[in-house]
Order: structure tokens, then sequence, then C-alpha cells
């Protein structure tokens, strides 16, 4: 007997495609590659295999609500034909769209992964002190962890991630978006002190920065947080303008958090390089920073000047290219 799913859930399996462990290109963390499998047997009626690996997935991801919907229709099929995702009794057509999203959102970023060894451009420099980096691309409701391994960032893992309701680009108070730009950890709240609500409890984050001010940019009490125990759905906008994570995966990263060091870049979309042409850019990056240097410690004004008005030229000239990077540093 065949499941038949939403167009929604089947647009997600057509996206992911036939995707296998052996695809893996960058990091099997998480439940998405389990969720890939699923929706791959449900597609080619090996119900029962499918309803194993739902089973295997719950027991790794007990609170995973996606998982427990897609095993409810499993169970339901096996007495008659389910005519769409989500299938339960008196369950909220609100709840039952936010799943489906998350459903699209995690399965969208397990197909479109970075190639294995690839960097963000925003992370071309980063001190000793500062053991883990935070890239959060709200595109693909994804947040990648980075360790600093004599300097290179190393990868970790990466997480699904619910942004503001209304998306990204916060730029006043109560807006319900998520913003954009460089900040850091600045504390640390357990469970204690916040009730359900935040989970596992949160991290707070500087916003907003300098540049953030400058741009005339306000709000406050944007935070990495975890999620209520009694939550249904979690779709990709769902906060106030908080990132928010399973419980489980804040857990993994918070052991790696400093507060007053650990960066946190929040972009649209991540620029990734491939590790040469990462070297070659902080390379150049560093002749650079070395000239202005010199030209600075010259004591020539007009010397100074005309090296600042030559790397004003260059990043219009580019585009932008490490505008998030750089502009919205705090």
């Amino acid at each position: 007997m065949r499941l038949r799913l939403c167009v929604a859930a089947a647009a997600c399996l057509l996206a992911c495609g036939a995707a296998t462990a052996a695809d893996a290109r960058y990091s099997d963390a998480g439940p998405e590659p389990v969720l890939a499998h699923v929706f791959e047997q449900i597609e080619q009626n090996h119900l029962d295999v499918a309803l194993q690996q739902v089973e295997a997935l719950i027991k790794a991801y007990p609170k995973f609500r996606l998982a427990h919907l897609i095993m409810g229709d499993l169970l339901l099929a096996r007495a008659g034909p389910i005519q769409a995702f989500g299938n339960k009794l008196n369950a909220p057509p609100g709840t039952l769209a936010g799943l489906r999203a998350e459903a699209i959102a995690r399965l969208n970023a397990y197909r479109d992964k970075p190639p294995a060894n690839y960097l963000p451009r925003y992370l071309l420099q980063m001190p000793p002190d500062q053991k883990f980096a935070i890239v959060v691309d709200t595109q693909k409701s994804r947040l990648y962890l980075y360790q600093n391994q004599k300097g290179t960032p190393r990868f970790v893992a990466d997480y699904y991630i619910s942004q503001g309701k209304l998306g990204a680009d916060k730029t006043r108070e109560g807006d319900q978006r998520t913003p954009i730009g460089v900040y850091h950890v600045t504390g640390s709240l357990s469970r204690a002190k916040l009730g359900d609500f935040y989970g596992s409890g949160a991290f707070p984050i500087s916003y907003p920065n300098e540049w953030d001010k400058r741009q005339g940019r306000s709000g406050h009490g944007i935070w990495l947080h975890g999620t209520p125990s009694d939550t249904f759905s979690r779709p990709p906008l769902a906060s106030d303008g908080c990132v928010v994570l399973a419980n489980q995966d804040l857990d993994a990263i918070s052991k790696q958090l400093q507060v007053g060091l650990t960066p946190v870049i929040i972009s649209n979309s991540i620029e990734w390089l491939s590790l040469d042409d990462w070297e070659a850019e902080r390379e150049s990056l560093r002749k650079e920073i070395a000239l202005w240097r010199t030209d600075w410690e010259s004591r020539d004004v007009e010397r100074y000047l005309a090296n600042v008005m030559k790397k004003r030229q260059y990043w219009i000239k580019e585009g932008g290219r490490w505008k998030i990077a750089y502009e919205g540093a705090g």
C-alpha cells in the first residue's frame, strides 16, 4: 500500500534525490541523513524499511517532532492510503505547514552541502585564544561550528536553526527579524534562570554592535537559545529574531562557546572558498594589513590617506566582497 506524500514533502524528496551515506560531502551530523533515507524508502514504496529507519531516528532524537509525524503516517498507511503529509487527526493546519517547511529546509541543506574542505570566506583569521567560531546561513537555516586549528578553521558540525518570523536583516526593535553581521557571545544564561521557553539555556550576542548603531539599527535581546520542551514544530521562520536550535544541538555547541571571544557571524548566504583560495586570500589580506600598518606608523598623512582611499576603491570595485565580515564587526 503506497504512502502518498503531499506536494511539499514530495518536493523535498525530489530535491534531495537518492541521497546515501556515500554521497555525504560535508557532515552527516544530525537527523538529515536518516530523514533523507526515510523519504527515499517511502518513494520506493518500502514502507516497512522506512518505518524501521524512522523508529531509529526517533530513538536517536526523541523530541524530533517531524519524525514522530512521519511515523504516524507510516502506521496509518497500513490501514489505508494516506493522501497528505501529516495525516494526523485534529492536527492544526499551521503546525503541519511548519513541519513541511522544516522538512524542506532540512533536506535542501543536506542536498546542498558545501564541498569537503571548503571554508567560509568570513573566517580568514582566528586569533589563538579564539577556540571556536560560529557561522549562520539564514537562507539555508543552518549553523556551522568551526574549531581554530593553528589559525585555520576546521569544520566540526552543522545544525538546523530557526530565525525570525519575518526573516533576517534586522533594523529595528520588534521587527521579528534576525540581525545580519559579525557579533560575539556576551553571556551564558542557564535553564534555571530562564524557564522552559528557552530550553537548555541561552547565549546572548552583541547585537547591536557599533556598526549597527551607526546604521541606526535598534533592538536588543538577540540570543542563541533552545526550544521549549512541548514545542511541536520549529519552522525555519519561528522566533522573534533569535537564532534557535534544538536543545540537543545547543547542548553540543555550548561546551565550545567562550563568552567575549566566540564570534557569531550571521549572513544571508555564505561564500565558500577552496582551501587553496582561502589561503591565497588570507595571505593577500595579511599583506594589505601589513602595508596599512607601515603607512600608519610612517606618520606621513598623505601616504596613509592614499592607502585608505586605495582600499575603499578596492572594496567598491569588488562589490563589497568582505562587507559582512568587516563592516559588521563590533
